[in-house]
C-alpha cells in the first residue's frame, strides 16, 4: 500500500459506493466549510503530499465508478481568467496518474464556483499541501 493511504483515508474510500464522488483539493481550497457540507462531513488532510502523488495513491486502490457520467471532474478558472502554467502542469500530471490506473477516463472541466457547489454535494474531502 501507498503509504499515503493512511487509515483515515482508507476508511473514508472504504466508505464510499457507487456513486459517491471523493473531492480532492489543493492547499488553497476552503476545505473545512465544503466538507463540512458532504454527505459524511469529514476532510482527511495528507500533509506533504502533492494532488499527483495522493491521487496517484487514490486511484491504486479505488476504481473509478463508470456508472456515472463524468467520474473526474477538475476545477478551471472561470471565464476571462487562464490557468498558469503551474496550473496546468498539475493538470496534466494528475491526468497521467488518473490514467495510469484507469486509461479511458477523459477528464472534464468544471468553471470553479460549479466545481465548489458540486463539491459540497461529495462524499468527502481529500486536501493535499499542492501548492501549485
Amino acid at each position: 500500500l501507498d503509504p499515503l493511504l493512511t487509515a483515515d483515508l482508507l476508511h473514508m474510500l472504504r466508505s464510499a459506493g457507487h456513486g459517491d464522488s471523493i473531492v480532492v483539493v489543493d492547499c488553497n481550497f476552503p476545505a473545512v466549510e465544503v466538507a463540512s457540507k458532504t454527505t459524511t462531513g469529514k476532510l482527511v488532510q495528507i500533509a506533504g503530499a502533492d494532488d499527483v502523488a495522493v491521487i496517484d495513491a487514490i486511484c491504486s486502490v479505488l476504481p473509478l465508478d463508470y456508472f456515472v457520467d463524468d467520474p473526474v471532474l477538475h476545477m478551471v478558472p472561470s471565464p476571462g481568467n487562464e490557468l498558469p502554467p503551474l496550473g496546468k502542469e498539475v493538470h496534466a500530471q494528475v491526468f497521467d496518474a488518473i490514467r495510469k490506473h484507469s486509461p479511458d477516463v477523459q477528464p472534464k472541466p468544471i468553471d470553479r464556483f460549479a466545481f465548489y457547489e458540486k463539491a459540497r454535494t461529495g462524499f468527502a474531502v481529500v486536501q493535499t499541501m499542492e501548492r501549485r
